[in-house]
């Protein structure tokens, strides 16, 4: 268990900014400040988790394992509003920062490519996003380094099991300096579709209590399907377990030190970061389940580099 839990932020009302409308999940914008639009803190987004879900803390133990493993992540609090509980996100856009998601990069780089498909958009594939960075960057160096953290996002989300890495689930900060525009990657975030949060405990088909009985998890892993699709002709995309397996072999050079920032991640470590989950969020199943399926996720993707 964790030597304390991670706190909850209450959120009031007279915060409330702005809906937000990406998505398909309720969230709004809110600034922590009752000067409003004078502060200078950063805003936040508040989101609801989807009912009978646990997308709420999903949401944080994702950016804690994150921030366990160095990879540039969204800031995520537990948080409450009106009596319910949600987390809520740090916005990473600010200070003259411009958010370019992934369908606007694609649209512009590539032809034909349809950036208001919301499902099964098979173009989005892992070898036009890295053609759509080639075209979008002046230097084959800056969509390196650009390639490099991105494939960090995808080991990060075989790890944690998120499926949701659709093409609004990334993207590149821009800002002007001058006559000048730079841009980089922007830090991971929206990882509420992992750790099996859509889960229940107990029930007549797949539950946690089941697919651990029965030693599934790794079944529930492999046959789950992520967002970026590889050859663009499934009908499904592969499961982000999969996207890995075949990314390492043809992109070894982003994909295996990617792996290697996984180090020593130990079952440890994990047990302690659920742990700081209150039990008024997270069922001692649902703490348990999410470990033991970031070990297999685990010891699959280590396998990668034998």
């Amino acid at each position: 268990m964790a030597d304390s839990a991670y706190p909850i932020t209450l959120v009031r009302p007279e915060w409330v900014m702005q809906p937000e409308q990406l998505g398909s999940k309720q969230k709004f914008w809110y600034l922590p400040s009752d000067t409003g639009l004078s502060s200078d803190l950063p805003p936040w987004l508040f989101k609801f988790p989807q009912t009978g879900t646990g997308q709420h803390w999903a949401e944080k133990v994702a950016a804690e394992v994150a921030h366990e493993l160095g990879i540039t992540h969204a800031v995520v609090e537990l948080a409450m509003f009106e009596g319910q509980l949600g987390s809520t996100t740090e916005s990473f856009a600010r200070d003259g920062r411009e958010l370019y998601h992934g369908n606007q990069i694609l649209a512009g780089a590539l032809d034909q490519y349809d950036p208001d498909r919301k499902f099964r958009q098979g173009s989005h594939t892992l070898r036009n996003i890295f053609l759509a960075l080639d075209r979008t960057f002046s230097t084959e160096e800056g969509a390196r380094r650009t390639k490099g953290p991105l494939a960090e996002y995808l080991v990060f989300d075989a790890l944690i099991g998120n499926t949701d890495r659709h093409h609004e689930n990334w993207g590149l900060l821009r800002k002007t300096v001058g006559d000048k525009m730079f841009a980089f990657l922007a830090p991971s975030f929206d990882h509420a579709s992992s750790l099996g949060r859509e889960l229940q405990d107990t029930g007549p088909k797949k539950c946690r209590e089941r697919l651990i009985d029965q030693k599934r998890i790794g079944e529930y892993a492999e046959r789950a399907h992520g967002g970026i699709f590889w050859t663009g002709e499934e009908s499904k995309a592969p499961s982000p377990l999969e996207l890995v397996r075949l990314a390492t072999a043809d992109f070894p050079e982003f994909f295996r030190p990617a792996l290697e920032k996984l180090g020593n991640l130990e079952r440890s470590r994990l047990d302690n970061i659920l742990g700081g989950v209150p039990d008024d969020c997270i069922t001692p199943l649902a703490r348990r389940f999410a470990v033991e399926l970031v070990c297999y996720n685990l010891a699959e993707l280590q396998k990668l580099l034998r």
